[in-house]
């Protein structure tokens, strides 16, 4: 009777571990999310930006796959920094996740006087999916055809050429203040509210030049109303092959891409920061998404999360040395 006792004490004893052992796995480990509860996914822009457009691409098929709903929410506000703190500040249980862009995790940080997050500290990398090279144009009228022509141009300009840009601290505006900082030549930034209205002025020559997008002036340099003078990434661009990347004409080391990448709270376990990158990596290899993305002028990333993380804190350092030479910061 006592030996009886003793294994019905063991077995049960065994069964509260496997028990507890269950019960602290991550929901990403023990099979898949519980169906019902929706994941939200932060969009820290207004409808219709690209960060909006891939959440859109992304987030039914990750539904599918998670088995449970992937609801977008906007929340727009000083480029991308208030949805980015309430994803900052909410559970790290796998059921939020942010899109987060090269201006949320790697420049606000240096622009903004008060920043309520730290995009390194407060964020779980996930996923990099992709990034955009900007194009350097010039009005067709423009007498300039090379980088060389105009750096020269802005050298010998008071002030320096005019650079239209979608607002202050936007990646056409970054781009500007690296070319800046690395060339050691000036030039007078003229900030718009959005790329349509800035791109505008460069195609009507009020404005001398502009970075941007492929998928903002490349139909105006199909249209033959914009000269591509140079390319911003390391390395040339599929659609524009003839064009050379500004590392290839003359200033080296020259590398900056408008990157978009997916986000989760600090302290996301890793099983399910894992499943997250999985299933995301999937959708990004479809015929579908690459042609999407491609479309919005992006290259397709493999990054894993901890080559996320080491490229995100080098773009932090790069762009606060960049920002402080220029001395800028947001309004």
């Amino acid at each position: 009777m006592q030996r009886r006792t003793l294994i019905h004490r063991s077995l049960a004893a065994g069964t509260l571990l496997l028990g507890g052992a269950f019960a602290a796995l991550p929901a990403a480990a023990q099979g898949a999310w519980p169906t019902g509860k929706a994941i939200t996914y932060m969009v820290p822009f207004p409808p219709g930006g690209n960060t909006d457009t891939l959440a859109r691409v992304i987030a039914q098929p990750l539904g599918t796959a998670l088995g449970t709903p992937v609801v977008i929410e906007n929340k727009g506000g000083a480029g991308g920094s208030v949805g980015s703190a309430i994803v900052a500040r909410a559970p790290a249980d796998g059921y939020t996740i942010l899109g987060g862009t090269i201006s949320s995790h790697s420049i606000n940080v240096s622009l903004y006087s008060k920043l309520d997050y730290d995009p390194v500290k407060s964020f779980t990398p996930v996923a990099m999916l992709g990034s955009g090279p900007l194009v350097l144009v010039v009005p067709s009228a423009s007498p300039y055809k090379t980088l060389d022509d105009v750096l020269a141009a802005s050298k010998a300009k008071p002030g320096g050429l005019s650079s239209a840009s979608p607002g202050t601290g936007t990646s056409p505006h970054m781009a500007l203040e690296l070319l800046a900082y690395q060339s050691g030549v000036k030039f007078t930034h003229v900030p718009y509210k959005g790329s349509g209205p800035a791109v505008q002025d460069v195609v009507g020559g009020q404005v001398d030049m502009m970075f941007d997008t492929t998928l903002i002036v490349g139909p105006h340099i199909q249209s033959g109303k914009l000269r591509p003078i140079a390319v911003s990434s390391s390395k040339r661009v599929d659609s524009l092959p003839d064009v050379p990347t500004i590392a290839e004409a003359g200033q080296k080391g020259f590398d900056m891409g408008s990157w978009q990448a997916v986000f989760a709270p600090a302290g996301t376990p890793k099983p399910i920061v894992d499943r997250l990158h999985a299933e995301i990596m999937k959708i990004i290899a479809t015929p579908e998404v690459q042609a999407r993305l491609k479309g919005f002028g992006m290259v397709p990333s493999t990054m894993t999360p901890a080559e996320l993380g080491e490229y995100q804190k080098a773009e932090v350092a790069k762009w606060a040395q960049v920002i402080k030479a220029a001395g800028i910061k947001a309004e």
